[in-house]
């Protein structure tokens, strides 16, 4: 409850990038559910780094705070899962790929968790300002990150799928080919 307390406070000001400007803090307590709904999922320093998981990235929270407020093992899970914003979007993108296989399983789940939810959201109010083709590419981008994440959890990996095929039913189907991952 601790990390869920930190995470909305730091988190007060963000609302989610879709029509209906719904509170950041509602996506990290979905990540944090679905982590905790997964066939083997860790335990609760993975649920508190998985709702701590953009905090570092989005709100500047940094991981000096974080160790000091829940621990070395927390920080590490949720810098594992962050990106570096001094790299360009793309970059950041890339790196997601290069990276997943290689994080702690704890991690992956959290980044499983957090690209469903990113999924669904997408389709239930997608982002303003946002293009289909950019939505598309999202969609592929997600899964690429995914199927980088190798073999993980069956639960949390099935409802990944799910969220993917509605999400790609929604904003298209590619090829085999990966070209056009951002």
């Amino acid at each position: 409850m601790h990390a869920a307390h930190f995470a909305g406070r730091a988190h007060k000001n963000q609302q989610r990038k879709g029509i209906d400007a719904e509170p950041y803090v509602n996506h990290l307590l979905e990540v944090a559910e679905l982590v905790a709904a997964a066939e083997t999922p860790g335990d609760v320093e993975v649920v508190s780094a998985a709702l701590l998981h953009d905090c570092v990235e989005d709100v500047g929270v940094t991981e000096a705070q974080l160790v000091a407020e829940f621990g070395e093992r927390v920080a590490s899970l949720v810098m594992a899962v962050t990106d570096d914003k001094s790299l360009s979007k793309d970059r950041r993108k890339w790196l997601q790929i290069e990276h997943a296989p290689h994080l702690p399983r704890d991690a992956k789940l959290i980044k499983i968790a957090d690209k469903t939810s990113n999924l669904r959201a997408l389709v239930r109010t997608p982002p303003t300002g946002w293009t289909r083709e950019r939505l598309h590419h999202y969609v592929v981008w997600a899964r690429a990150v995914v199927d980088a994440c190798g073999p993980v959890d069956p639960v949390l990996e099935r409802l990944f799928d799910e969220a993917h095929a509605l999400a790609e039913a929604t904003y298209g189907r590619v090829d085999a080919d990966r070209d056009d991952i951002p």
